[in-house]
């Protein structure tokens, strides 16, 4: 538990709430420090088999902290974000491949692209911003009737960040990216659905109830490794430039599986008509035999 965020465990999942309320939860840097600690946390506990990330108070995330006023986005000079390192020369130039330069949502998204647990969106209220971008590397994202989506760059004189540029035009396609770019408009949850940018619509007594339901279906009766797996499959297959990169990745993965305790385990149980038990555990099991598994974050 941080000042920014809360963590509650129950049932194999961790709900993360952004616990900011009086600021309507505005991303600041302790919570971009709590977010990342909070999956880290998850994908070392074999306990923790998925994640729910929601909002405390009326709004989910209503984007940077503007506390900064004119200085808010400028990482070289006043905002809170400006780093002791400065990728700034002497003689005036840039180094863009400086750490400096790395954008705090894109830290965040990356950090939720790598999770190894389901990662469901359960949005209570405004997600503006950063608030709406961060959610895009989650699985499912969900909201409550009363959500509110905008994607506000170019009013703040911006740009889109947290990695948005790759993951909105995967989601709700390429022209309604640029739409909701160009424009900046606040768009209501039953639009966000109609474009896929959320799955579902719900009353806010019923949102954190259907986010549990949706992480207990991929908890219940599954095997960890397998989910783990999965995942990251299905994400970087995104990009891939033709289906054989999914049958050599696919093939590596049912070749490793197949041999596996679960893959025992998850026939057994079916042919002697009983509930599952696997015995591999995510921090022990996992396999290696691509490029990004040898990434930190895996």
């Amino acid at each position: 538990m941080g000042n920014a965020t809360r963590i509650d465990i129950a049932d194999g999942i961790l709900t993360l709430t952004l616990a900011r309320p009086e600021k309507l939860n505005a991303y600041n840097p302790e919570m971009h420090g709590e977010m990342i600690a909070a999956f880290d946390r998850a994908d070392a506990d074999d306990d923790v088999r998925a994640v729910i990330v929601t909002g405390e108070g009326r709004a989910y995330c209503a984007g940077a902290d503007l506390s900064a006023g004119g200085a808010t986005f400028d990482y070289g000079g006043g905002s809170e974000w400006r780093s002791e390192e400065t990728p700034v020369a002497a003689d005036g130039s840039v180094d863009y491949s400086h750490p400096a330069i790395r954008d705090g949502g894109g830290l965040l998204a990356l950090r939720i692209f790598a999770s190894k647990k389901p990662v469901i969106g359960a949005i209570n209220g405004a997600a503006v911003g950063v608030g709406v971008t961060m959610t895009l590397p989650m699985d499912v994202r969900i909201a409550s009737d009363t959500a509110r989506f905008g994607f506000v760059f170019a009013r703040r004189g911006i740009v889109p960040e947290a990695a948005s540029s790759w993951f909105l035009p995967r989601i709700v396609g390429i022209s309604n990216a640029l739409d909701l770019c160009f424009s900046g408009r606040i768009i209501g949850a039953e639009e966000a659905r109609g474009i896929g940018l959320v799955r579902s619509v719900h009353a806010g007594d019923d949102l954190l109830p259907a986010a549990r339901a949706i992480a207990k279906s991929y908890v219940e009766g599954t095997a960890p490794v397998s989910i783990a797996l999965t995942r990251s499959m299905l994400w970087h297959m995104l990009g891939a430039p033709h289906p054989m990169e999914g049958h050599r990745l696919d093939s590596r993965a049912i070749w490793s599986r197949g041999a596996s305790a679960d893959a025992r385990e998850g026939v057994e149980s079916f042919l002697e008509k009983r509930a599952a038990t696997f015995p591999d555990r995510v921090s022990r099991d996992m396999p290696h035999f691509s490029p990004w598994m040898d990434d930190p974050a895996w």
